[in-house]
């Protein structure tokens, strides 16, 4: 008689599965891509059948492998939604909670939060990843997000996090000694501006508004960047304009290493959310934290 499965085994196959990857589905369960493997091969042992092809390149389930998936990923979700429950009656909220995080929202909204939160609820454990592309939360298995509402998918549930954040276009008073002050988004086609590029490959168009109307203008120069300590790092080195977070070139202006231009024809500010699906059920680590910033933005 061949040894009975327990959950564990049948859960990291789930997740072999899903990623088509030993050395993803390790990472996600936080052991060697090599253990995964053996204990992929004594299920497989186990059952006496092949559940996984293995390629050089892929993992992918066999027929047999597809069936027993369609059993378990619905059962493995009732035993999921079990512990949640069981996890929500407790008084202190407890468990790991997987932010992704655009890198500006982390500097201006989240990391002010950090040490407060996890004072305040010293048995969550906060893992951020700053990542500036549109990743999908759901799929990369992460609890919630932090972008600017423009960019959340509309079955999203957002909440707002932080002061409105707005962009200033800034450059060194050398430089505009040198080239002189555009007066007009327009002018700005006439100077070297300091160009951003979002992960997805596409350029940023300058936003403003013009007799209350909203602008874009796609400007060139000869930096292109994706950070907007690099983008006022060259700004402050006279290597051209600079259009940034405000609140990250406020300092430099008050220093006057920096100077604004423009600012009459300043577009609106935008709000950054924590944003999660709603199609999931909210895990106690995530309900805290929503909670923790409606309570500290009504103070």
């Amino acid at each position: 008689m061949k040894s009975p499965c327990d959950l564990s085994e049948l859960d990291a196959f789930a997740a072999v599965a899903r990623h088509h990857s030993f050395r993803k589905a390790a990472d996600e369960r936080g052991v060697s891509a090599s253990a995964l493997s053996h204990a992929m091969r004594a299920l497989e042992g186990k059952l006496g059948v092949r559940l996984l092809n293995r390629t050089t390149r892929s993992v992918t389930p066999t027929e047999a492998g597809n069936q027993l998936l369609a059993t378990l990923v619905p059962a493995l979700a009732q035993v999921a939604k079990a512990l949640h429950e069981l996890t929500f009656k407790q008084e202190i909220p407890t468990g790991t909670l997987r932010l992704n995080v655009s890198r500006p929202a982390a500097r201006l909204v989240v990391a002010p939060l950090l040490a407060p939160f996890t004072a305040a609820y010293p048995r969550i454990n906060v893992e951020l990843v700053a990542d500036d592309g549109l990743s999908d939360i759901v799929e990369k298995g992460f609890d919630a997000g932090v972008r600017f509402g423009e960019s959340l998918a509309g079955d999203m549930i957002a909440v707002p996090v932080g002061p409105p954040q707005g962009f200033v276009t800034v450059a060194a008073p050398s430089y505009l000694s040198r080239h002189g002050t555009p007066d007009t988004p327009q002018r700005l086609l006439e100077h070297a501006c300091i160009g951003r590029r979002f992960p997805s490959g596409k350029l940023y168009k300058w936003e403003y508004l013009a007799e209350g109307q909203p602008m874009r203008l796609a400007v060139a120069g000869p930096l292109i960047l994706e950070d907007d300590t690099m983008m006022i790092q060259a700004a402050k080195d006279g290597a051209g304009i600079a259009y940034v977070y405000e609140e990250m070139a406020r300092e430099y202006m008050a220093r006057g290493q920096l100077e604004e231009v423009l600012e009459d024809w300043k577009a609106l500010p935008s709000r950054f959310f924590i944003y999660y699906s709603s199609r999931r059920h909210v895990p106690p680590a995530l309900k805290a934290l929503i909670e923790f910033v409606r309570e500290t933005q009504h103070r």
